[in-house]
């Protein structure tokens, strides 16, 4: 309910309690009853304990949980999903000045920038017979369970604005992420995890925390950061001295505080304060053996290639040692989450950004998310899950069909930006598997059949969750907020 609704119905409810006797007093309760503002989980008691309770779709969902697989910095479509024949044909020529003419890139020289082909081979498979590069042999054999989207474009050549407008639906700060808005309008499954967790690998995202930010929204659906190692959550743990019976009446203290104080002011974030102070008093216990994989047999451990290492491999992109490991980790522990109830999980790995070697930084990338991708895919299938969850591979865009000729570098080593014409795919949770939706031109430059806007990749996502993404809305500062912002289409095709 709006805030200022509900202080509404609220204050109409102090004043006849302090006015009303006998058959008004009665006559109140049976209102409330009736308005659901009384009694059993609807009332505003249990609201303010628990924002995170489910709530009913719009209508009947098909998916009920989220992986979002976020390759930070944009992979290069031409050279994993969208095989051009014809710019490895035209390599090393110039385009004709038309094509370019009102196009701003981020690094680019127009003067001197000639096309790179592919050194990439592809194959078909699946009944399918989608098409992969050989840099993806593990995600290749679930093509039939993929429906791949060479149509997506967005309006941001930049990573931050681009990321922004992949997770928030505009390229502007302030925003919430679409995982924000699904447990906004759904809740969270889960009692002892938050609806909303954030796993990353190496270096980092050029938009950081405002990727999972809530925005406007309160705080309670914003994305809950969890760090490798021992600590997943900061200052989750008690400190020396603080036992369990302590720590229970000082939370019911201060559950009481600010529940006096909601009384009075109304203040969402009180709601949200309340609710993480529970969250993570129940998630002491859950989180660490949300994390120990021990109690994984060796088999799905060696599916997903927990224990690898990089055998000697250079990433050319400075994302640190043991990425293959983390990122195997990652991967499996989003299938954790969602088996526990977490509605959405953003897996983010950094940085696909190759402006140079995009040959051995590619190869490195694509050897670490390979495998252990695949084998969530195949895992979540065979658990009985992958119908239910929806999982997203994506970016922010894609490469240019250009090679990158920046002043003081090797020419044609890398690929710069390009909005105009990317890949992602999507699986599961009501997703018709084994097509391919839109056409690029032959060179890949532009979208000549089925242009699919980002907006239009999230009202399809927000439709599987059951949510109507025009029905979905948050007023703030006079206005119906949403994620799709003032445009989005369902991409029917998309849909089983």
């Amino acid at each position: 309910m709006d805030p200022i609704q509900e202080k509404i119905h609220q204050s109409r409810r102090d004043f006849l309690a302090t006015g009303a006797s006998g058959l008004g007093g009665m006559a109140l309760l049976s209102m409330l009853a009736r308005d659901g503002l009384f009694g059993g989980p609807a009332s505003a008691q249990s609201d303010i304990i628990n924002p995170l309770a489910p709530k009913p779709p719009h209508f009947a969902p098909k998916a009920k949980a989220c992986i979002f697989i976020f390759m930070a910095g944009a992979p290069s479509q031409v050279d994993l999903f969208d095989p051009k024949p014809k710019l490895n044909e035209l390599d090393g020529q110039k385009m004709p000045d038309s094509m370019t003419e009102n196009v701003r890139f981020a690094f680019i020289q127009k003067d001197t920038a000639v096309l790179k082909g592919s050194p990439r081979t592809f194959k078909k498979y699946g009944e399918s017979g989608m098409e992969f590069s050989d840099l993806l042999p593990h995600i290749a054999t679930c093509s039939d369970d993929i429906a791949m989207v060479r149509s997506l474009h967005t309006e941001a050549f930049n990573h931050h604005p681009g990321q922004l407008m992949m997770n928030t639906g505009v390229m502007t700060f302030g925003r919430p992420s679409m995982g924000s808005w699904i447990n906004y309008g759904l809740g969270s499954e889960s009692e002892n995890l938050p609806g909303y967790v954030v796993l990353t690998a190496g270096r980092g995202t050029s938009g950081g925390a405002t990727n999972w930010s809530s925005g406007f929204l309160p705080s309670t659906y914003q994305g809950v950061l969890f760090r490798n190692g021992k600590e997943p959550v900061l200052n989750l743990n008690n400190p020396p001295g603080v036992d369990e019976e302590i720590q229970r009446r000082g939370l019911d203290a201060l559950r009481d505080l600010n529940h006096e104080h909601f009384q009075s002011t109304f203040d969402e974030e009180i709601k949200s304060r309340i609710a993480s102070y529970e969250l993570a008093y129940r998630m002491q216990a859950a989180a660490p053996e949300l994390i120990d994989l021990s109690s994984e047999d060796e088999k799905t451990r060696e599916m997903y290639g927990v224990d690898r290492d990089e055998n000697g491999m250079k990433n050319y992109e400075n994302g640190g040692q043991g990425e293959f490991s983390l990122f195997a980790r990652n991967c499996l522990l989003a299938r954790r989450m969602v088996e526990r109830g977490v509605r959405f999980v953003n897996l983010y790995h950094a940085t696909w950004d190759h402006h140079k070697n995009l040959e051995q930084g590619l190869k490195f990338n694509c050897m670490m998310a390979d495998q252990p991708i695949a084998a969530l895919l195949k895992d979540l299938k065979q658990r009985g899950l992958l119908d239910e969850t929806l999982v997203i591979w994506g970016a922010e865009f894609g490469r240019t069909p250009l090679g990158e000729n920046r002043v003081g570098r090797e020419p044609n080593t890398g690929r710069d930006h390009h909005p105009f014409a990317f890949t992602i795919w999507m699986a599961g949770g009501g997703i018709k598997g084994g097509q391919v939706i839109g056409e690029t031109d032959e060179i890949g430059w532009n979208v000549v059949k089925d242009p699919i806007h980002v907006n239009d990749f999230h009202a399809t996502a927000l439709n599987l969750f059951g949510l109507d993404h025009l029905k979905l809305t948050y007023r703030y500062k006079g206005r119906d907020f949403r994620l799709t912002d003032v445009a989005g289409k369902v991409v029917d095709r998309l849909i089983v």
